[in-house]
């Protein structure tokens, strides 16, 4: 496995998206177990999508029109569904001491949801793992499978720590109410401007 293979993977994981938001959403309104259950759901939602670019079901959404945007509107309306929730106090930042714990398959589903409504994703690991295999290489498939498994461990591990980190720092949001106020506003609004630029997504 290639340095490369490692730190563009870390690159990418790291980088600010729809499951990293809602990881940390999940560590500020629940705590840190639910912003760990919650990157437990992200990482299952990548399953789908390595899937297709391992067997190769990628292309279909790449050439067909009607499949890429069937699935790009289904994500972009999830997200918009997000975004009110999490205005009005109900979704992924509704902090409160002594709210009833989200149950666990809610928070794992939400996770699920979030990656596998994403075309995009498909795509880009159907362009992203052939690099590291070579075209020579006798066991494929298998590489494929090492490569996606360390990738959707980095995705666990990344999205824990910011989930974590969120949770460390939630005593002092719930005391500030407009601290709060303004954190779900963020919040839905980056919904909001995840789900506008999905929509925009070209194949």
């Amino acid at each position: 496995m290639s340095i490369e293979f490692l730190l563009t993977s870390l690159i990418i994981v790291a980088s600010p998206g729809t499951g990293v938001l809602y990881t940390l959403s999940a560590g500020l309104s629940r705590g840190a177990r639910a912003s760990v259950v919650a990157a437990f759901g992200c990482t299952l939602g990548i399953i789908p999508h390595m899937a297709a670019a391992i067997t190769g079901l990628a292309a279909v959404l790449h050439t067909s029109a009607v499949a890429f945007e069937t699935l790009k509107y289904l994500g972009v309306a999830y997200l918009l569904y997000m975004a009110w929730n999490t205005l009005k106090e109900k979704g992924g930042l509704s902090i409160d001491e002594d709210a009833a714990p989200r149950s666990t398959a809610r928070t794992i589903t939400t996770g699920v949801l979030v990656n596998v409504l994403n075309p995009k994703l498909s795509i880009f690991f159907f362009a992203f793992l052939p690099q590291f295999v070579s075209t020579t290489e006798p066991h494929a498939l298998p590489k494929m499978l090492e490569l996606s498994g360390v990738f959707m461990l980095m995705t666990f591990v990344i999205f824990a720590v910011y989930g974590v980190f969120a949770a460390s720092v939630r005593s002092h949001i719930v005391s500030r109410p407009k601290v709060l106020t303004w954190m779900r506003r963020s919040f839905a609004a980056a919904f909001v401007m995840l789900g506008a630029k999905l929509a925009l997504a070209d194949r």
